[in-house]
């Protein structure tokens, strides 16, 4: 081979390898998360089994490509900007731009398993609630999963991907609400997201014991009742141990809202 040629090659090489790892850091920033404590991480990020938004498989996946920027909202009003993520349904579309619960709302979440009441926040987090009883009239959670169980730093069952491989959602998402001062203790509902902000879409996780967490992830909910159906899941573990797939295979059949 000529010495220009080789060159050429060299360079190309280069090149393809430059932007090898400029995917996959990208790849990487757009991954859902959720991210705990410094013994937290150490257990679930390193080793590229990051959760938060957690799973086993959420570090392998691609959670918010292509998203737009975010939409401004008006003053009483919520933004939710279209993103092309795995799952997302055709012709969802997505929650109206005012919220429709303002205040406390009641859900149940029905499992294989046992039903898990939950008591929504609309005040603290109108646009979170108004876009989780969305989804859930849209029967958008139904038959889906929950892919992840994490314990140690981080307690949590991760639900809301109706792929069920942790980078799925329903094709668009929205920023954080109620996260000053957040703590993330037993029977808190919060949602899971990327590296990336505004990144919030369906995938919420349920605290099942005390978990340190940065405020950074959304709280729009507390488990009032049911509690108890995911601390029997969390104790048959996952696989692998202490963040992966729950052994108890979790399947949410329905979501209901109160009145709906």
């Amino acid at each position: 081979m000529a010495a220009k040629d080789r060159k050429k090659q060299l360079a190309r090489q280069r090149y393809e390898r430059q932007e090898q790892r400029r995917a996959q850091a990208a790849a990487k920033a757009r991954r859902v998360k959720i991210i705990g404590s410094a013994a937290a991480v150490g257990a679930i990020v390193v080793g590229g089994a990051a959760i938060v938004a957690f799973t086993g498989k959420d570090d392998e996946s691609d959670a918010g490509a292509t998203a737009s920027a975010t939409p401004q909202a008006k003053p009483g009003e919520c933004a939710y900007k279209e993103a092309s993520v795995p799952g997302a349904p055709k012709d969802l579309g997505t929650p109206p731009v005012k919220p429709v619960h303002k205040g406390t709302v009641k859900s149940t979440v029905k499992t294989n398993h046992g039903n898990v009441v939950i008591q929504l926040d609309g005040k603290n987090a109108p646009c979170t609630v108004n876009s989780f009883a969305f989804l859930a009239e849209e029967n958008f959670y139904d038959k889906s999963d929950c892919h992840r169980l994490t314990s140690g730093g981080l307690n949590v069952l991760q639900c809301g991907d109706p792929t069920g491989e942790g980078a799925g959602g329903p094709g668009y998402q929205f920023a954080n609400e109620n996260t000053e001062g957040a703590e993330y203790t037993a029977g808190t509902l919060a949602m899971a997201h990327s590296q990336l902000p505004d990144s919030n879409g369906s995938q919420f996780f349920i605290v099942y014991e005390d978990s340190d967490l940065p405020p950074d992830y959304t709280v729009f909910g507390k488990v009032t009742k049911g509690l108890d159906v995911v601390k029997e899941i969390a104790k048959a573990g996952s696989e692998p141990k202490g963040d992966g797939e729950p052994k108890k295979k979790v399947t949410i059949r329905d979501v209901s809202i109160a009145g709906k």
